[in-house]
């Protein structure tokens, strides 16, 4: 991954702080923004998850601290809706200026309501994502009803949200209740993804039903049964992530190919905070590989020698058909079951010593079709002779280099 520290300037000369992160060694067929919950961070782990979900799948990332929130300038008492609108519509302007102008815009919380007005004041945006998204920005106000006398009679009020202290002035309310979303979901006339979970007893599910009915065609609604508001299950991060990348590809432009910039075949990337969870580019493909939670991963992908593993079985598979077509002999199917181990020589004279055991793929073949004894030998014979296998069974070398970055 390809993470970016940038710095862009909202409607008010402040300096807005964000990170832009970009595909694993290749051009970002898409850029897309995403617009955190009220009070939260660009940091917050369901935004830094949902955005490398998007990365993974070729698009490019911009996730931003509105105005007076994490690192970006300005004093959040001073701040209201309308502003958040602006500040996305600044963060656009900063993609289209130094990349390319955004086509995906993804909000959580009152960040997917923000997303559906500024959304009708960018012409390029194509799609937009809403995740928990109150149906009127009115709603949120619910958070700090037992404040709202105090900020009426005296004109603002230290509330505690999410166990942090926020000054909101009374600008901040009327602001909110000048805002009408269902006008504004009604004439969007863009793709729409709505996803809200049941369980969300911040913005009650209610608001996606609201949001869903005012909303042209083409909209969709996606459950994340089970979620609570901040998504704070790694699993329903990754998962509105990738129901969003997927989704995304049906309503925006995408190249015919995308290749790397690499003379390899394959890049793998992995920061620090990671763990074992690595992106990866195979060929024209993105992939995740990870380490079973038994082993300290996540098991979001395959291991490492599981995608060994993966290899022999495809080739076996391939070769196999190839033969069997040229011969024109009735295989209807073959499955090849492959798994890695270290196990002792067949002919050790000193089994008990660990240094008898080997690298051992055990595979196992089912064949579908009426085939006689000796097709089926002979096909057990060119198994042994996919390239995958004859290359396991060489002697092979791995050359190191560093690339000057």
């Amino acid at each position: 991954m390809n993470l970016q520290k940038i710095e862009f300037k909202n409607k008010e000369d402040q300096i807005l702080n964000g990170r832009l992160e970009l595909p694993l060694d290749q051009q970002p067929h898409n850029f897309a923004i995403f617009a955190h919950c009220f009070t939260c961070n660009k940091n917050l782990s369901a935004v830094k998850n949902i955005s490398r979900s998007l990365t993974a799948k070729g698009f490019g990332v911009l996730r931003f601290d509105f105005t007076g929130l994490g690192e970006s300038e300005g004093e959040f008492e001073n701040t209201n809706f309308s502003g958040n609108i602006e500040d996305l519509i600044a963060a656009s302007n900063y993609l289209a200026t130094n990349y390319e102008a955004p086509t995906l815009l993804v909000g959580h919380s009152l960040g997917g309501a923000a997303v559906l007005f500024a959304a009708a004041q960018i012409d390029s945006i194509k799609a937009v994502a809403t995740i928990g998204a109150p149906s009127n920005p009115v709603h949120v106000k619910h958070l700090f009803k037992s404040d709202l006398d105090e900020i009426n009679s005296t004109g603002l009020a230290n509330v505690n949200l999410g166990g942090r202290g926020f000054t909101i002035k009374k600008q901040f309310i009327e602001d909110l209740e000048s805002n009408s979303l269902p006008e504004i979901a009604k004439n969007l006339r863009k793709a729409l993804l709505i996803m809200h979970s049941p369980q969300d007893n911040t913005v009650g599910i209610i608001n996606a039903e609201e949001i869903y009915q005012a909303a042209r065609h083409p909209k969709s609604f996606v459950s994340l049964d089970g979620a609570d508001h901040l998504l704070m299950d790694k699993k329903d991060s990754m998962y509105a992530g990738e129901v969003i990348a997927g989704w995304a590809t049906r309503y925006v432009e995408l190249p015919d190919n995308s290749q790397l910039k690499t003379k390899h075949q394959v890049v793998a990337s992995l920061d620090d905070t990671d763990g074992f969870t690595t992106l990866m580019k195979v060929g024209n493909h993105n992939m995740v590989a990870d380490e079973p939670v038994s082993f300290g991963g996540n098991d979001y992908g395959p291991s490492p020698y599981e995608l060994v593993s993966a290899g022999l079985s495809a080739c076996t598979a391939m070769t196999v058909q190839m033969y069997v077509k040229r011969k024109g002999w009735p295989l209807k199917n073959i499955e090849v079951h492959t798994s890695y181990g270290k196990s002792h020589l067949q002919d050790c004279e000193n089994c008990e010593s660990e240094n008898a055991k080997i690298d051992t793929f055990n595979r196992e073949i089912k064949l579908t079709g009426n085939l006689d004894d000796k097709q089926k030998k002979r096909i057990l014979q060119i198994a042994d002779k996919c390239p995958v296998h004859k290359t396991l069974h060489s002697e092979t070398q791995v050359i190191t280099n560093l690339i000057e970055s």
